[in-house]
């Protein structure tokens, strides 16, 4: 077998075998339960290693605490309770809205309790 023919198969065989490998990986595995935004889980796992003493050795535990939000609420539904929660200390008027509803304050209530159970669960102080 020429150089020129080895080198041309070899690229159909690693396509055929990673292929077949992503087949397997693929049909085994479970789509999760509610997919966020790369960037929003990003953002989530930055501000959290920043209140949590600002050490990157917090990344995993960070990270295992949005899996863990998320396996709880839609992304919509976290964006929505974590907003209420985040901006129900702002003061006067602009801030009522965040505070003084009863959806506002049953949401807030929700995420923060699910966020101190996905800290504890992740090996995480509350902040």
């Amino acid at each position: 077998m020429t150089m020129q023919r080895l080198c041309q198969t070899r690229p159909r065989l690693f396509l055929s075998v990673a292929a077949s490998l992503l087949a397997c990986t693929t049909a085994d595995s479970e789509p999760p339960l509610h997919d966020y935004p790369t960037q929003a889980r990003v953002e989530y796992v930055n501000e959290c290693i920043a209140n949590h003493s600002d050490s990157l050795a917090n990344v995993y535990q960070c990270s295992c605490a949005i899996d863990r939000i998320a396996k709880q609420l839609s992304y919509d539904d976290f964006v929505e309770a974590v907003t209420y929660a985040r901006y129900a200390g702002l003061p006067g008027e602009g801030g009522g809205l965040f505070r003084d509803s009863d959806q506002a304050k049953t949401l807030a209530k929700m995420y923060r309790q699910l966020e101190a159970d996905a800290f504890q669960a992740c090996g995480l102080a509350k902040s």
